[in-house]
């Protein structure tokens, strides 16, 4: 393929930057000459799920796939916070409340629709032309612009302390690690999500993608 997209679903533990890097490598031998490959929005290291690569000419109209509505399915612990709202950062303990059934969906049920998020400091937002991760790493004082965002279900799987499962479809720009912290916020226990994964991008899904293995660039 040199023109289109391919569907990728990314592994835990590198980079949508290491995806594209990989298969841009993998289609350029195959093609004998370098191929274009983007991507459309970024997938944290520890998060798996779908990724849409855009080939060639189709790079111009990377814009218009990243826009798309997504569906993730995360684990979130409660009980503990993380300095990157994820199992990367730094995890410290702040409660041993026990929130019931009840009060996990109350508090679940607060965050469909429309509202307004935070972006974590460690995202690959750019402020002021850099990474805000690159800035957060130097020790810099960032404050994250707040966004309108657009929740339009959230759905409790599994509830066992300290563990909850919930799957989401959510508008463009929507940060589930903040999603998650947020949540813990609210039940006054603090919160980290500790596994992520994308299901889904428009009418697109994860079980249509191929692995790196598939494309035989996995190491």
């Amino acid at each position: 393929m040199t023109d289109g997209i391919i569907l990728i679903d990314k592994p835990s533990g590198m980079t949508s930057f290491g995806v594209v890097a990989r298969v841009r490598r993998v289609l350029s031998k195959a093609s004998g000459k370098k191929i274009k490959v983007g991507h459309t929005g970024t997938l944290d290291p520890f998060a798996t799920g779908l990724m849409i690569l855009v080939i060639g000419n189709e790079c111009k109209n990377a814009q218009h796939y990243s826009k798309l509505d997504k569906t993730y399915q995360a684990t979130i612990c409660l009980g503990k916070i993380s300095s990157t709202g994820d199992s990367e950062g730094d995890i410290r303990n702040i409660s041993e409340s026990v929130p019931s059934i009840d009060e996990i969906n109350t508090v679940l049920e607060r965050f469909k629709g429309e509202i307004e998020q935070k972006p974590p400091i460690f995202s690959a937002i750019k402020i002021n032309g850099q990474r805000a991760y690159h800035l957060a790493r130097q020790g810099q004082m960032i404050d994250m612009p707040i966004r309108t965002v657009n929740i339009y279900y959230l759905d409790l799987i599994k509830y066992e302390y300290p563990y909850l499962i919930i799957r989401t479809k959510v508008s463009s720009g929507t940060y589930i690690r903040t999603l998650a912290s947020d949540i813990g916020n609210v039940l006054n226990t603090g919160a980290y999500c500790t596994q992520l994964r994308r299901l889904a991008i428009a009418d697109w899904k994860v079980e249509q993608a191929k692995t790196l293995a598939d494309m035989s660039i996995d190491s």
